[in-house]
Formats: C-alpha cells, sequence, structure tokens
C-alpha cells in the first residue's frame, strides 16, 4: 500500500493533489532579489513547492577535463564560455539559502534543494524539508543513504539510469526511509520539440510494478503540459518542471498558471483514483 508522505506544509499521496514543484535551477542568474521574484512568482503560478540545487563547480565537473575534449559536445557547443565556467556562473551561494527559505514561507510554498556536495548537507538540513537526487547522483550511493538517512522526504530522479542503476538506489534509500518518490526523468535539459521522443512515460508502469508501494513522479523539461498530463495519467503524483519568466532564453521552461489550475488535471486525478486495498479485495 502506497503511504502519504508529509512535505513542508503538503500531503502527498496517491490520492492526494499532485504536487507540482518549479526547479529555479540557474535561472536566477546569480541574482537574489531575481531568485526571490521567481519564487513569488511560481506562487502566483500554483506550484506548491520551489526547489533549487546547491552545488560547487570545482566539485561537480572537471574544468581540466572539459578542456582535454575534442571541444564542447552536443548543446554546450553553442555556449560562449567553458563547461566549468558556465557551472560557476549556475551556482547557488549557500549564504542565500535562509532567505531563500524565508521568502518561500512568505510566499505560502514549500522549499527544498538538491545538494550535489555532502559537505553542505548538515547546514542546508536546517532549511529543506526535502531532498532531491539529481539523475546524475543515482550511483553515488554514499549521498543517497545521507540523504535518506536525514528522515526527509526523498526526491530520487532517473534519468539515464539503468534498472539496475534503480534498484541499486532504491535499495540504498531503502535501508534508512521509506518517505521516498521514484521519479521518470529526461536529462536532456535544451527543451527542444525533439525531447518528446525520450520522455518515456511508460517508464512509471515499469516503476509501478517493481515498486508497487513508492510514490511516482516526473522531472521534465519539455515544453508545454503534456507529458504533466500524461504522466498523471500513469500514477504520477509529483511533477517538477524548471521554471523562469524568460521564454526568449535558449532552454528555458516555464510552468504557467494552467498546469496547475485546469479542471484537465483534477479529472485526471479523480478518474485515476485508487481505492483501498480492501475494498479492491472485495470485487
Amino acid at each position: 500500500m502506497i503511504k502519504d508522505i508529509s512535505i513542508g506544509r503538503h500531503v502527498i499521496g496517491f490520492n492526494q493533489p499532485t504536487y507540482f514543484i518549479v526547479d529555479v535551477a540557474a535561472n536566477h542568474d546569480g541574482s537574489l532579489s531575481r531568485a526571490k521574484d521567481l519564487i513569488h512568482l511560481a506562487a502566483e503560478s500554483g506550484a506548491d513547492a520551489a526547489k533549487f540545487q546547491n552545488f560547487q563547480a570545482g566539485t561537480i565537473v572537471s574544468d581540466y577535463g572539459f578542456k582535454s575534449l575534442a571541444g564542447q559536445l552536443s548543446h554546450q557547443k553553442k555556449w560562449p564560455k567553458s563547461v566549468f565556467e558556465v557551472y560557476e556562473d549556475a551556482s547557488l551561494p549557500i549564504e542565500w539559502t535562509e532567505e531563500l527559505k524565508n521568502t518561500c514561507d512568505v510566499a505560502g510554498i514549500d522549499y527544498f534543494t538538491a545538494p550535489y556536495d555532502l559537505d553542505l548537507v548538515p547546514y542546508l538540513s536546517k532549511f529543506s524539508c526535502a531532498w532531491k537526487l539529481g539523475s546524475g547522483d543515482i550511483t553515488w550511493l554514499e549521498n543517497i543513504e545521507t540523504l535518506a538517512k536525514d528522515g526527509k522526504p526523498l526526491l530520487i530522479a532517473t534519468g539515464a539510469a539503468t534498472s539496475e542503476d534503480v534498484r541499486r538506489a532504491m535499495d540504498a534509500a531503502r535501508k534508512h526511509t521509506d518517505k521516498i518518490v521514484l521519479m521518470q526523468c529526461n536529462t536532456n535539459y535544451t527543451a527542444s520539440l525533439e525531447n518528446f521522443k525520450y520522455i518515456a512515460l511508460r517508464v512509471l508502469t515499469a516503476y509501478e510494478r517493481e515498486y508497487p508501494d513508492v510514490l511516482l513522479g516526473l522531472s521534465d523539461h519539455t515544453p508545454g503540459h503534456s507529458t504533466v498530463l500524461g504522466a498523471v495519467a500513469l500514477g504520477a503524483r509529483v511533477i517538477e518542471k524548471h521554471f523562469t519568466d524568460d521564454r526568449g532564453r535558449e532552454g528555458r521552461i516555464t510552468l504557467s498558471p494552467w498546469a496547475r489550475k485546469t479542471g484537465a488535471r483534477w479529472w485526471i486525478e479523480h478518474a485515476n483514483w485508487r481505492p483501498p486495498l480492501e475494498m479492491r479485495k472485495r470485487r
């Protein structure tokens, strides 16, 4: 049986409303005031939580390694700066944490983060009501166990992971907690329409078979709301999208008020309502 999980001021569960997370990510553009503005805009758009990412460029990417490659690859070819410099610009000063949390409180939404450095976890734990594990860390079992031991809900993204990667991560997390959300994810953040070919929403049905007692979610970076409604129809109760007010910049994605307030999401949730186990047994 899937148990409800409390995150901040919300309860998430199969028979609860879908929990919408905006991922501010690097869209703060190095400005605390802009980060705070995005929090308020997220709340106005109907989001339940604002999620940030805490990392230091020197511990997440190798400047030497990327410079040793024969040029930047994929969408990085269009970046005017090196990969290391881009991550430096995107890093979130830990000194902002308390003010971001307070701003979320004022806006009436939850604050949490994805820590990419174990040294940051003790401080961030004072403010974060949950943890997000980014897809790139799904094989970092030490990090998974550290976050799981903290006692807060753990949202695990699985982009580019094999089924065995997911099993190892789930085994590591379940040693210490049952407050887990398992999220399908596409790790290409370019917002290209081509990415719809790689969303693979039916992975959610495989997760439901293998982990019938675990809440499911979607961490998505495609434009629009098709994947949101598709994921909810397949049982997802947590949705995360990158968020900005600047549609004109390449790779930027916004979660519009429609995604939260439209009746379509409500209809799908109720059509997909799961009766208690004892009711299903009596059929």
